[in-house]
């Protein structure tokens, strides 16, 4: 995990918190900055693909993770696996639709689904982690709802994102800077 005070945190906070406050009128700090964390996870593979199955493999198709989430029907081992789980497939949609939402046209194995399909996944994810709003979730719970009631806006910021991401890009010339000749 990426310690609180490394710079490329401190940066997709700086990033995340100008493009949803400055495109979406996004004032939700707590959202921007879950976001901003999400983006410096998924940094690293292992934060991006954590679920694996039974045999130890990375899951990588949503499908299958959504089968992993499910206590009754599936495999998760208990409802504290099933919130893990369903927080991890939110996120991976969030980041997913956001981030690249051209590479989402075939996210389930031996079936193709589009943009819609991923958002209305992710959005129900996070909605029942929300739905976990007692004990040690009590606290984070309302967090969760409105991701799941702005995963749109959410995504829509994250596209903006990484527009300043790719203007960012070392070698690229600011538009308002002035070179000497």
């Amino acid at each position: 995990m990426v310690p609180e005070d490394h710079a490329l945190r401190q940066f997709f906070h700086e990033v995340v918190g100008e493009c949803y406050s400055e495109y979406l009128r996004m004032e939700d700090n707590e959202i921007a900055a879950y976001v901003a964390d999400l983006l410096t996870d998924f940094c690293s593979a292992d934060r991006l693909y954590p679920i694996r199955d039974a045999e130890g493999r990375r899951l990588r198709d949503v499908g299958e993770m959504l089968l992993a989430s499910d206590p009754v029907n599936g495999t998760a081992a208990s409802f504290n696996v099933e919130r893990r789980i369903r927080k991890h497939i939110g996120d991976y949609a969030l980041f997913c639709t956001g981030m690249y939402p051209e590479a989402v046209h075939k996210w389930r194995e031996n079936e193709s689904a589009n943009l819609y399909e991923m958002i209305r996944t992710g959005k129900e994810s996070y909605y029942i982690v929300s739905q976990f709003d007692l004990f040690e979730y009590a606290e984070e719970a309302p967090l969760f709802g409105r991701l799941s009631e702005n995963f749109e806006s959410c995504m829509y910021g994250l596209n903006y994102v990484r527009e300043e991401l790719e203007r960012r890009l070392p070698g690229r010339p600011n538009p308002g800077q002035k070179f000497l000749m």
